[in-house]
């Protein structure tokens, strides 16, 4: 029988219920900023930043979460001894900063919530110090400082031997005319920017795999790497702030940019306006994700509906901007490729990946 995201445990569509009524619920709070002499822009909930105005410039929040990708650490620490937490707080940082610059807004400060079910999880002292090494390197990578943060003791709530990581961070767009408003175009050209593996999305999924294998987490994953499966799972994700941050430096035009997470090659046509996403040349899928299909088993329209499949970060520019993005993202030490086109098919709204037969509709990806 073939897995799938939902068998694991984690169903998007009750997920994205309560998301879409926060919004609704939120919009409605959005005249308390005036007397800050802030205001709301158009079209900024439902996207990965939510945005205030000024008259200058835009302020930037984004709150987000690790998930449960550090109860792969904590197995294969009681496997190996080795432990993985400088690598798991660099993923936080990420998941964080990678959603903030999808508006244009460059991070300035990042702050940490670290919740444990007993303060004694703090008393291992080379995790707790790779946890600390890390957050303070994905803050260099992001070019922001490390505002502060919490650390709650949740007795009852968290297991005791387990933590809960999370975080939030503010960033500026100055000027205005950076932020990236999702003006899309018909024959736009798509450029991807490679992940480093799974990053952060569809661990729950990949823990249930490992429970399956006789090896667990020191299966090796074949396929030409060399890694076992804890740790290809374990490589730490990437920050993709240097890009955008490059191509303002450049002054090359972002239309639109999408952090692959949650939902898979799906999150490709978050903007709410519709758009065809042909993916023209989607590389074969790395060696970690061609050993989780065949582990499951998982069918390819799920892999691609769940996992980022080897891309971490996509951008929709004009086919003039195509050639100078994709030597931005080099020169700042990204694996970037011409990836696709958008089309413009009245009002259908669609990722299709012709080459793999795949084509998933607007229905799919809820977030509004």
């Amino acid at each position: 029988m073939s897995l799938s995201y939902e068998s694991s445990g984690v169903n998007y569509d009750q997920l994205d219920a309560f998301k879409r009524a926060c919004q609704k619920a939120a919009r409605a709070t959005a005249g308390l900023l005036a007397p800050h002499g802030y205001a709301e822009p158009a079209a900024t909930r439902g996207e990965s930043a939510y945005l205030i105005e000024a008259s200058d410039h835009y302020l930037a929040h984004v709150e987000e979460g690790l998930g449960t990708k550090n109860l792969v650490a904590d197995a294969y620490q009681a496997a190996t001894g080795k432990t993985f937490y400088r690598e798991i707080a660099i993923d936080t940082v990420a998941t964080i900063v990678n959603d903030l610059i999808t508006c244009g807004a460059l991070p300035i400060s990042v702050a940490m919530h670290a919740a444990v079910g007993d303060s004694a999880w703090f008393t291992d002292e080379a995790r707790m110090n790779a946890l600390v090494d890390g957050w303070a390197e994905g803050c260099r990578q992001s070019g922001a400082v490390w505002g502060g943060g919490e650390t709650p003791t949740l007795r009852g709530i968290v297991n005791s031997d387990a933590i809960v990581l999370a975080g939030s961070a503010i960033g500026k767009i100055s000027p205005k005319n950076l932020r990236i408003t999702g003006d899309v175009h018909d024959g736009d050209t798509i450029i991807f920017l490679a992940s480093s593996g799974v990053q952060t999305n569809g661990l729950t999924l990949c823990r249930k795999i490992a429970d399956s294998l006789p090896q667990g987490y020191l299966t090796p994953i074949g396929h030409g790497d060399p890694r076992n499966y804890g740790e290809a799972l374990l490589a730490p994700s990437v920050i993709y702030v240097a890009f955008v941050r490059e191509c303002q430096r450049r002054n090359i035009k972002l239309n639109y940019v999408a952090h692959v997470t949650g939902h898979g090659w799906r999150k490709l046509m978050r903007l709410d306006e519709p758009f065809v996403y042909e993916i023209t040349d989607p590389r074969p899928a790395p060696a970690l994700f061609k050993f989780l299909q065949e582990a499951g088993p998982i069918s390819q329209r799920e892999m691609y509906a769940t996992f980022n499949q080897g891309i971490g970060f996509a951008a929709y520019v004009s086919p003039e901007n195509a050639e100078a993005t994709l030597a931005a993202a080099k020169a700042t030490g990204y694996d970037a490729w011409l990836a696709g086109r958008v089309r413009k098919d009245g009002q259908r709204k669609a990722v299709t990946i012709p080459s793999l037969g795949l084509e998933y509709d607007g229905e799919t990806l809820a977030l509004r």
